[in-house]
């Protein structure tokens, strides 16, 4: 993912501000809207995800915040991975 990022970057069409950990965000985004559609409306997620396809193309249209801390957003997919089996949150008890 690093190398195709790079090159993305290295031929204009992926904005200089994306940072990997985008892609973790990305995810964590579509999994809340699949889950939340489900079969009501199973391909609501590829509007979402051609929408921030869209918005991680260059040139940026203006500047983002600063990407969550590599170890707060490992901490987050942690929670969220929990969540998702119905496990107490690493490092909790019930």
């Amino acid at each position: 993912m690093l190398q195709l990022i790079d090159r993305a970057k290295a031929a204009g069409r992926l904005r200089e501000d994306f940072d990997p950990s985008d892609l973790v965000l990305l995810h964590m985004a579509n999994a809340g809207v699949v889950n939340a559609t489900g079969d009501a409306a199973p391909d609501a997620w590829r509007r979402v995800a051609a929408y921030f396809i869209q918005s991680f193309e260059a040139p940026a249209r203006g500047p983002l915040p600063d990407p969550p801390a590599h170890d707060a957003l490992y901490r987050a997919m942690l929670r969220s991975g929990s969540a998702a089996i119905g496990a107490p949150e690493p490092g909790k008890s019930n």
